[in-house]
């Protein structure tokens, strides 16, 4: 069982996103799973999978926050990993629309991309799709034949993870979605990413990650897992993008404001009046400081709510098989007070969620199943998931987190 808590004793080490502010833990958990888009093949395997200890550090000079005990060596980043959000209409018209806004804002038809941290490939056929003219993507989970597109021959796909080796690379444009998350040296990345670009001032970055503010301010602690060593607000991110050169061309929130989207080029020297969104670090201080008592509160409340529908011989299921299920079940230490979890991404079927060992099924077992309660892991796929329960023909109380 994991054991979050606040630190009972001092702890800091360098930022790495700063290099030279001081990281001070504000909460802990130990004990949890790895890795949580591994799903293991038997709820033994899942039990047993490797665990580690995540405390979370706050640097005040930067305002970025990072697990200043990860363990890089411990990931197992491969096909194996089933990260994708591909199956979700939601997700897919947030991506679709995304795509062909940035194609057509900054007139990249006919222009190069190069991906980093690619994951199966689909938001790279979307950019292509939208009229770029080809694609590299680069991710160690990447798996040939499984991406359906009519692009495919436009694309080339490396699996491999982003480093020193693929500098030489160069595209008009460098995307980077959902995985500067879970690198640990910020910097150095972002140093590795300029090589990259060299002498192409014209090179367009375009980011988009996880904002740690709404975690913060929600304390959900469901999007705080092992794998996600960094974490991000507007001015964290806009000050990483500055301090290593590059001017920014936008800073938004998207997603029902749960995604910083940032686009920037390299710096033409002159200064550049700050984005909205920038100046947030008085704003970040306070949420770190009423992080621990906020997430105590959730917490008792999560426990005492699915404690009492277990005593009432009520039948819970989570919706959502990824890393926000792995880390809601692990941190809150849940067992017999869910029954199972559901997920609409086949891949997913018939596997276990590492460290709690629930079963992931399809949602069709529903119609047998029928819960009485669904805990929801995103609020944003609510109308999505009751559309789909209607369609099973069941009528559960709905929990969004």
């Amino acid at each position: 069982m994991t054991t979050p808590s606040v630190l009972t004793r001092p702890a800091s080490t360098s930022c790495p996103n700063c290099e030279t502010g001081e990281m001070t833990v504000f909460y802990e958990v130990q004990n949890i799973p790895v890795h949580s888009v591994l799903l293991m093949p038997t709820r033994e395997r899942a039990l047993n999978y490797p665990r580690r200890d995540l405390h979370l550090g706050f640097c005040p000079t930067c305002g970025f926050i990072s697990n200043v005990l990860f363990d890089p060596t411990v990931h197992e980043y491969s096909t194996s990993c089933e990260e994708s959000q591909g199956f979700s209409p939601t997700f897919n018209a947030f991506a679709r629309a995304l795509a062909r806004r940035w194609v057509r804002q900054y007139q990249l038809a006919g222009k190069s991309v190069l991906e980093i941290g690619c994951g199966k490939g689909e938001f790279l056929a979307l950019m292509v799709g939208e009229g770029m003219a080809r694609g590299v993507g680069i991710d160690p989970a990447y798996i040939p034949g499984r991406l359906q597109t009519p692009v495919l021959s436009q694309l080339e796909f490396i699996q491999d993870l982003y480093n020193e080796r693929y500098t030489h690379l160069s595209a008009d444009v460098v995307c980077c979605r959902h995985t500067l998350e879970h690198i640990s040296p910020t910097s150095e990345f972002m140093r590795t990413v300029r090589r990259t670009i060299g002498d192409r001032p014209e090179t367009l970055l375009l980011f988009e990650l996880p904002d740690v503010h709404r975690v913060l301010k929600e304390a959900a602690f469901w999007d705080i897992y092992y794998e996600h060593c960094s974490y991000f607000t507007t001015g964290s991110l806009a000050r990483l993008f500055r301090r290593h050169g590059f001017d920014l061309l936008e800073l938004e929130l998207e997603y029902d404001h749960q995604y910083i989207v940032i686009a920037g080029r390299p710096a033409r020297g002159a200064g550049q009046t700050p984005l909205p969104g920038e100046d947030d670090l008085a704003a970040i201080t306070a949420e770190v400081a009423a992080f621990p008592e906020r997430f105590r509160r959730i917490k008792e409340g999560w426990l005492a709510r699915l404690g009492a529908l277990r005593a009432g011989g009520k039948r819970t299921v989570v919706w959502g098989g990824g890393s926000k299920a792995v880390s809601f079940l692990t941190t809150l230490g849940l067992r017999d007070e869910v029954d199972f979890v559901v997920d609409i991404n086949p891949h997913k079927h018939g596997k276990f969620v590492p460290g709690a060992g629930h079963a992931v099924m399809d949602p069709a077992v529903l119609r047998e199943k029928k819960p009485d309660c669904v805990v929801l892991m995103n609020p944003i796929y609510e109308q999505e998931v009751r559309a789909h329960l209607d369609g099973l023909g069941v009528h559960p109380e709905i929990l969004p987190v």
